[in-house]
């Protein structure tokens, strides 16, 4: 094995490792991934299946069938437990592999170098002797050393030291540190860049890094439990009280007061208990959401929290960034202005009097930027500039001033002709950088009026400014703020990011969702009103700035969002302001983020939104949604999917309700009425096994609604068991339960025998169940119309009820086990008038459902 240091053996300069190197790494060292959580095992799972008190309760009955000497009824129910274990392994694997389908998507990235070429890959294909190249933001994907650049990279998850470290490069390599802090150029996995760009070579991936050694591993953080999950357990746990408690007086009046024997007793009991508990409900809301999570990410969207899928429905404002989200973020130079002369880039060639203009803006930017506007400096000088003297790429910076809050322009400082002179580049907004350079009001006014000429094209506007400071002695120190300078001003570059084609659409689907859209963008105001007549996002034109929203106090500053759509000149940090604001308002706000200093408000959002492209490291795993094509119609896609999703449970949630209740009657009513046993533990599981799959998958599938993008969002705190549609689904479980209750009763007065009666009857709640799916797609509509629609799982759900169905009845040995009658004609004519009665009243209740909906709305 070769044993030379990665870097010395593989890695040329700006060439990185060849493709079939890093396959043999990665081959050897495995991939590079932190100690993590692991996926259930079979075992785990059956051990889960069999401790929850439905199967507790089946174990149960069918010892209790072995007791009574019914062999054939016991090895049958027995027989159910291993079904249901069959189904619930399916339904967890399911779930598990969307759920590593999204963990494999929100992995770390790393951009590397590899045969000469940037290259995009997934952080746990990083591996020794990788080129890595670090961009602020970024999250290092593993220990590396820094050979080129300059960084400042947060360690505090491995020193615990809040303040970031200046990291230096060192071609020399050595023993890399093993654990974090001013170590010259080490860089450590899992660390933060805030500053700089720089290239670092690894040298350790995986367990073998310095966080992988203590145990340090992102990737074991719990999945938070969403609400609609708590309120879930909530329910099923006081539901699983009423049932035991109903079930053991069951027991008591049949082996009492009836005088049943008590093997029988318990039977009725535990038959009792199994149809009130609605299992079903945690396994709808596990499958819909992880699921739900997948679809979204297919579309583009990546759900890093699962919880944030239910809280996309209940969205009323979204706050977006221009750049990039409603725009293309492909910004170019479009203009240039220097006093009343205006360059446009279609002119073939650049006159000399905007030559100075240009240098002195590529001198103000990084070589190799981050930022889209700096990248556009740059290409815009290489290709106007070429083989003149006013390209500088050899030049270094001694001193950099940065961007603040107090002054919205950046300086770099270059060595002079003397070792006492300095060379000022600077950019930033146009106020600031005139404000630098001293210029009178009348001078200040023509910049003014030029930058609002070149915002209202929808140009994005900076100010060039150059300077020259002379020391005095190399020991003079550098001045504390650009103030202290004396600038004079160049000129404007003006940039043009064109809206993307697809946002116009996407943004008059928000207006109708009655969801607002707030552009926030640290853009002039003219350039943000311009944009947003462009794509249709506002009317108003009026325009709130970061000065503006500084001045204003929390009270002040909610009634001022009442009346604006777009904020401009914002700093990253007031972001954050902006949300806590709204939310304090009773607004449930998106909002969209790409850089380390929006983190805080991506996190604070209800939904924050990461760009998957652009965006940084931090950003991303602040947020709960990561945009992998970075654009605005992608979230609008997001939303209309987590309305689907929400809608689908609330559609589910329903249906069960109302499906328990005639078989809580039908086990209840007839023991209290001293009636023959209408359904059996055997009875219930089998329609168990008929209607988890309804649940888990039929609804699940459910396509969206035609208007579900035209409805208002819905309240953050509702939930499918609210009153109103639990209400909904007892009335019509009810209904059901009445008119087969009826129906045994009429049969028992005319003389049927028990196996005739409960053939009809259980043949007639297995249609009825059929019905309730049909009439919980779309309440709109009446339950059989719903046959028709988009969902493709629904013919082969009911093809294998009425598989089994045939099965049961024809089969004399289930049968006999299910205790029927041999099939008949007359039995299956009942049970024919009762389904029909039962279509009669589900339509009733439609009907008076819509009737009262309608009268509330006036």
């Amino acid at each position: 094995m070769d044993t030379r240091p990665a870097a010395q053996a593989d890695v040329r300069p700006f060439t990185g490792l060849d493709g079939a190197t890093a396959a043999r790494r990665l081959a050897e060292d495995g991939p590079n991934l932190l100690p993590g959580s692991t996926p259930k095992t079979l075992l785990a799972i059956v051990l889960g299946v069999l401790a929850e008190p439905m199967f507790v309760m089946l174990l149960v009955a069918g010892g209790i069938y072995l007791l009574l000497g019914d062999h054939a009824e016991a090895l049958f129910l027995l027989a159910f437990v291993f079904v249901v274990i069959g189904i619930s392994l399916a339904q967890e694997r399911k779930t598990q592999r969307a759920l590593e389908s999204l963990r494999d998507l929100s992995a770390p990235r790393a951009l590397v170098i590899r045969d000469g070429r940037e290259l995009r890959i997934a952080g746990r294909e990083v591996v020794r002797g990788d080129l890595l190249v670090l961009h602020e933001g970024d999250r290092i994907a593993a220990d590396a050393q820094l050979v080129q650049g300059q960084l400042t990279v947060d360690e505090s998850l491995l020193t615990g030291e809040a303040v970031p470290v200046d990291k230096l490069p060192n071609p020399e390599f050595g023993a890399l540190a093993t654990s974090g802090g001013a170590d010259g150029a080490a860089l450590f996995a899992s660390t933060v860049v805030t500053r700089g760009v720089g290239l670092a070579v690894v040298q350790a991936t995986g367990i073998a890094t310095a966080v992988g050694r203590i145990g340090q591993a992102l990737a074991t953080t719990q999945e938070a439990t969403s609400g609609l999950q708590q309120s879930s357990r909530t329910l099923i746990r006081n539901l699983t009280a009423i049932a035991l408690l109903l079930a053991l007086s069951l027991v008591l009046v049949a082996w009492l007061w009836d005088g049943r024997a008590l093997l029988e007793s318990l039977l009725s009991g535990i038959a009792l208990a199994m149809a009130i508990l609605p299992e079903e409900i945690p396994v709808i809301l596990t499958v819909f959401l992880a699921l739900g999570a997948w679809r979204i990410a297919k579309a583009r969207v990546l759900t890093r929290r699962v919880p944030a899928v239910e809280a996309l429905g209940a969205i009323t404002v979204l706050a977006v960034d221009k750049t990039g989200t409603l725009t293309q973020n492909r910004m170019q130079v479009a203009e240039l202005a220097v006093g009343d002369a205006v360059f446009v880039v279609a002119q073939p060639d650049l006159p000399e009097t905007f030559h100075t203009l240009v240098e002195f803006a590529m001198l103000a930017t990084p070589i190799d930027p981050f930022d889209p506007m700096e990248k556009a400096i740059q290409v815009f000088g290489h290709g106007r500039l070429a083989g003149t003297e006013h390209v500088h790429d050899d030049r270094q910076p001694e001193f950099q001033y940065e961007l603040s809050p107090d002054i919205l322009a950046m300086t770099r400082v270059f060595s002079g002709a003397r070792p006492d002179a300095h060379l000022l580049a600077t950019k930033g907004a146009p106020e600031a950088v005139a404000d630098l350079c001293h210029l009178s009001a009348a001078d200040r006014l023509a910049i003014q009026q030029r930058v609002e000429a070149m915002a209202a094209r929808g140009l994005r506007v900076l100010g060039v400014a150059r300077g020259l400071w002379e020391a005095g002695n190399p020991d003079t120190p550098w001045p504390k703020t650009q103030h202290d300078f004396d600038f004079r001003f160049l000129g404007l570059v003006g940039f043009f990011d064109p809206p993307r084609p697809d946002v116009p659409a996407a943004v008059a689907e928000c207006r109708d969702a009655g969801i607002r859209v707030l552009m926030l963008t640290g853009d002039h105001p003219a350039t943000a009103r311009a944009i947003a007549g462009q794509v249709g996002l506002s009317e108003r034109a009026e325009v709130i700035t970061g000065p503006e929203i500084a001045a204003l106090d929390d009270e002040a500053l909610r009634l001022r969002l009442k009346q604006v759509d777009l904020c401009a000149r914002l700093l990253p940090e007031q972001k954050l302001r902006l949300v806590r604001a709204l939310q304090q308002a009773g607004e449930v706000v998106a909002m969209t983020g790409d850089g380390v200093n929006d983190a805080p408000a991506l996190k604070a959002a209800d939904v924050g939104i990461a760009m998957g492209e652009h965006g940084t490291d931090v950003a991303r795993e602040a947020a709960a949604l990561v945009l992998l094509d970075d654009s605005f119609a992608s979230i609008v896609g997001a939303i209309r999917s987590g309305r689907r999703i929400y809608d689908n449970i609330t559609k589910a949630t329903r249906f069960v309700f109302a499906v328990h209740m005639p078989i809580v009657a039908l086990a209840l009513l007839p023991a209290l009425l001293r009636w023959p046993v209408l359904l059996l533990p055997v009875h219930i599981v089998l329609l168990e096994l008929l209607i988890d799959p309804a649940c888990s998958i039929v609804f699940e599938a459910e396509p969206a609604a035609a208007d579900i993008m035209h409805r208002p969002p819905r309240s953050l705190h509702a939930n499918p068991f609210a009153a109103g549609n639990i209400g909904f689904a007892l009335t019509q479980g009810l209904g059901i339960a009445a008119i087969l209750l009826a129906g045994s009763a009429w049969l028992q007065h005319l003389g049927w025998a028990e196996k005739d009666v409960r053939i009809s009857i259980f043949s007639a709640l297995v249609f009825a169940l059929f019905l309730l799916i049909l009439a919980n797609r779309d309440l709109t509509r009446p339950a059989l119309r719903n046959l028709s629609g988009n969902n493709s799982l629904l013919a082969p759900m009911f093809a294998g009820v009425g598989a089994v169905l045939v099965a049961v009845l024809a089969i004399p040995f289930t049968r006999g086990v299910m205790g029927f009658a041999a099939i008949g004609m007359p039995p299956l004519l009942i049970a024919g008038g009762l389904v029909v009665l039962c279509v009669l009243w589900l339509q009733t209740v439609r009907w008076t459902n819509n009737r009262r909906l309608h009268w509330t709305q006036k």
